[in-house]
């Protein structure tokens, strides 16, 4: 099989000879081999691993992703990042660990950015009703014999 890794900056992956390989989404861990039906699923952040035709054993971390099986035998992640390695205690916990560390935090940037969109949102509602009630009693004081703007003497 083929199996491609990318992320937005660049290929990690491109080999042609994976025999086997092993992923897990959302719904638990799963198995490729060639002449998978196609589909389509999300990879949380997470290890998959391949067996060459060689017998070697290679792992990836991902942080996380979109794994393709496509047609012609192929296997194509699209990921946000992702680093290959053929020793598992190479990619070890300290790069899932960053990886789900930078997932958390982005999600903490979106909460963040939430949150002062609804500032925003709050303060310009303050501004319009402030001016509502200005246009309104400007309307009062011309109808009760106040003050009649200049334009309308």
């Amino acid at each position: 099989m083929k199996l491609r890794i990318v992320t937005p900056m660049r290929t990690v992956l491109d080999i042609d000879d994976a025999v086997s390989i092993r992923a897990e989404d959302e719904s638990g861990a799963f198995g490729l081999l060639s002449g998978h039906v196609t589909f389509v699923t999300a990879l949380p952040v997470s290890v998959i691993t391949w067996v060459r035709e060689n017998g070697q054993e290679e792992y990836a971390a991902l942080r996380g992703g979109v794994l393709q099986v496509r047609e012609e035998n192929t296997v194509d992640i699209s990921a946000r990042d992702a680093v290959a390695g053929q020793s598992f205690s190479v990619l070890g916990k300290d790069v899932l660990e960053r990886f789900r560390n930078e997932a958390r935090s982005e999600e903490l940037s979106k909460t963040a950015a939430a949150m002062l969109n609804i500032a925003v949102i709050r303060q310009l509602e303050k501004y319009l009703e402030a001016g509502r009630m200005g246009v309104s009693a400007a309307t009062h004081r011309s109808h009760d014999g106040g003050a009649k703007p200049p334009d309308m003497e």
